[in-house]
């Protein structure tokens, strides 16, 4: 018998008031710490270097720069221009086709900052509500495929033991994070409870996103609508979560 209890799925459409409290110096300073020195030059030319250095002279303003776009929920849009640069697959060196090319996004430091200050918020969020399904490896600290392989290797040794015939199914979404709709996103953002503040900066960071592409004399510039800035990558199993209809419930017959 299946059984769906469908109060406990119900849309949560009223986001709480605020989330408590501002960035911190120490929450700046950690993400600032953390951005690697060693990456090509971005749109604006400056490095995790050179802000890393800057940071260290101005803690206090750069911080309250970040709570600046928390309080106004304004993801500022020089950060959201991408420079795209085309890397050719392996074995696609042939190809005529245009998904040979794998594009790398390069956003400035800044906006890389605060992504991942919202990142850490975020994750926080999910685990503490129990919004994150214990089968979820994908983008999911301190687990990974390894530990997909090893659940499964103990279900089919179980499966086995007791005699019982054992069926993997596996399934491979074909561009699953290209065809990401944002609107979904942040559906699954309300429906969790996010708080207001960081949804509205969220909102903001999926907005009017630019991405370019230069080659000799040619510059080309796009809106970006859908796929996977890295913000993304972190809610991907979230959406799964609380999106999608609920998992029925099976219970043996009485």
């Amino acid at each position: 018998m299946t059984t769906i209890n469908k109060s406990e799925h119900r849309p949560n459409n009223r986001l709480p008031r605020q989330r408590t409290g501002k960035f911190t110096i120490e929450e700046i300073r950690y993400a600032v710490e953390g951005m690697d020195n060693k990456k090509a030059l971005r749109e604006d030319g400056i490095t995790g270097d050179i802000y890393n250095h800057t940071f260290k002279i101005l803690p206090k303003s750069i911080t309250a720069m970040y709570n600046g776009c928390l309080r106004y929920g304004v993801f500022p849009k020089r950060w959201k221009r991408a420079k795209l640069i085309p890397i050719i697959k392996p074995r696609k060196e042939d190809s005529y086709e245009v998904s040979k090319y794998r594009p790398i996004s390069l956003l400035n430091v800044g906006g890389k900052v605060l992504e991942k200050v919202v990142i850490t918020i975020m994750n926080h969020h999910f685990y503490t509500n129990d919004y994150i399904n214990k089968n979820q490896y994908g983008f999911t600290p301190q687990l990974s495929t390894t530990d997909a392989a090893m659940a499964v290797k103990d279900f089919v040794e179980d499966g086995v033991t007791s005699g019982e015939v054992a069926t993997l199914v596996s399934l491979d979404e074909e561009g699953a994070f290209n065809s990401a709709w944002w609107p979904n996103i942040l559906k699954s953002l309300k429906v969790s409870g996010y708080p207001r503040n960081l949804y509205n900066l969220t909102r903001s960071y999926f907005s009017q996103r630019q991405a370019t592409l230069q080659t000799n004399n040619i510059r080309l510039e796009t809106e970006v609508t859908k796929a996977t800035p890295r913000l993304m990558l972190w809610v991907w199993p979230v959406e799964f979560t609380v999106q999608l209809p609920p998992k029925p419930q099976l219970h043996e017959p009485d």
